[in-house]
């Protein structure tokens, strides 16, 4: 059994005592203590809160006691049932709501769920707000409404096509141009809520010619679900024979978007961003936002243009954050999250899509073709295992300390910029490691800077 409570949401595996897994009475507290966060912050009028789920087997079971809960906290409630993430966001402001939750684990496996917790705006919750809210559960300091108080449920099955739409409506979506290339796609949707609203959208997209593989809403995974080249055998065998002009990916949320190559290797996800981006920087110029531990390719590609490339901290919530301080037309997550903000602030794999079938239509080329013309990376991604009584920030320090004649960047954790290469340790905040990631030409090169960097934290534990 594991609960995790961060300030991202809170995520557990179904089942156990409370306080050990994400049981009903966890559910009841976390709800609870969001909805008395929002009664006190919200500039809304609405007295609404949204929520929304993906397919995994927990999920109308969890709904029903958030659902439930948030009546008993005095708020309407319009449930839109299965759902994207960032469908679920785009119904908090079309809602004019005063918040929203997400019923979904991501890309963890089926046994997990998960709250995530939305804004007035439709966007994940900050540091301090989530701090809060974990405050507020931790001392039970809410109450239920009495009778007359009592909130309502309404359905809404109506944002699935109202997403789409939206999508169809940007400007630098091309339809047309998608319809005359005559595409043959696969999509894997790994039996979640992608498997509904992909297809609807490459059908509203022009695309006449869809392979679907494991798009049944069952929740039932069909593989783990985490949208990563050991995951994606099926569609990739498949991609080999040449039945496809390009595959696509999403996890189980429909936030993050894994591109397949028609030789069925792997576009890679770092370069869903970079792909959409480079498309999008050509016709609207301006800076871009990802965070440290994504692919320089980014960075690349922006100067490329004459624009300017900035990085966040680690999580949607600070890349956002920094995209509209800086005015981004762009920005993302190296883990095939694409923010476009004409649509709105969250990564959404719609978007991804519709941009990404839009450049590809009218550039004439394969995808592997497309892809051989981006700066070549490859990120390793390591872990360095530490004993619970090591203080990890003192060792953060001190390998900050040997590399001082690099470039530093220390807002999250510790990133390294060499020339041709970077590497960013982050320690987890639930297990005691140290998370490495690494970027180089090649993946021996990312894994060699990789082991370096073991050594060196090696060294210092044993001083």
């Amino acid at each position: 059994m594991a609960l995790i409570k961060s300030i991202s949401g809170i995520r557990g595996t179904i089942g156990g005592r409370p306080g050990e897994g994400l049981s009903a009475l966890d559910i009841v507290k976390f709800t609870s203590a969001y909805a008395t966060f929002i009664r006190k912050t919200t500039t809304r009028k609405s007295n609404t809160i949204v929520v929304g789920r993906d397919a995994r087997l927990s999920g109308r079971m969890v709904s029903d006691i958030v659902v439930g809960t948030l009546c008993s906290m005095g708020f309407d409630v319009v449930n839109i049932g299965l759902a994207s993430t960032p469908t679920t966001e785009i119904a908090v402001t079309g809602e004019n709501a005063c918040g929203g939750i997400i019923l979904t684990a991501s890309h963890n496996p089926r046994q997990w769920n998960a709250l995530k917790l939305l804004n007035e705006n439709g966007e994940f919750l900050n540091d301090a707000q989530g701090k809060e809210v974990l405050r507020i559960a931790e001392a039970e300091e809410f109450e239920s409404a009495e009778v007359d108080a009592l909130g309502h449920e309404y359905k809404n099955d109506t944002y699935n096509r109202r997403h789409i739409d939206q999508v169809l409506a940007l400007k630098l979506v091309d339809t047309e141009a998608i319809r005359k290339a005559n595409f043959t796609v696969a999509v894997d949707a790994v039996n979640s809520v992608g498997g509904i609203v992909i297809p609807q959208l490459l059908r509203a997209l022009g695309v006449k010619n869809i392979i679907e593989l494991n798009c049944e809403a069952t929740g039932k995974f069909a593989h783990t679900p985490e949208p990563i080249p050991e995951n994606l055998t099926q569609i990739s065998d498949l991609m080999k024979d040449g039945k496809a002009d390009v595959g696509f990916v999403v996890d189980p949320d429909v936030d993050r978007l894994a591109i397949v190559m028609e030789n069925g290797e792997m576009f890679v996800e770092e370069y869903t961003l970079v792909s959409v981006a480079d498309y999008v920087l050509s016709h609207t110029p301006g800076p871009t936002v990802s965070n440290l531990s994504s692919s320089r390719a980014l960075r690349d590609v922006t100067e490329a243009h004459g624009c300017e490339y900035n990085a966040a901290a680690v999580g949607e919530v600070n890349v956002t954050t920094l995209m509209k301080k800086t005015g981004a037309v762009i920005g993302g997550e190296g883990n095939g999250g694409v923010i476009y903000p004409e649509a709105h602030y969250g990564r959404d794999a719609l978007v991804g899509v519709a941009l990404f079938l839009t450049l590809l239509a009218k550039s004439g080329k394969k995808v592997s073709e497309l892809k051989a013309g981006y700066p070549a990376y490859q990120i390793a991604k390591n872990k360095m295992q530490l004993t619970p009584d090591l203080d990890v920030d003192a060792i953060l320090a001190a390998v900050k300390d040997e590399f001082k004649g690099e470039k530093i960047t220390d807002i999250d954790g510790v990133k390294i910029d060499f020339p041709t290469q970077w590497v960013h340790l982050r320690k987890s905040n639930t297990e005691p490691i140290i998370r490495i990631y690494s970027e180089a030409s090649t993946m021996d090169e990312a894994n060699a800077l990789a082991d370096r960097i073991k050594d060196v934290i090696a060294r210092i534990i044993n001083k």
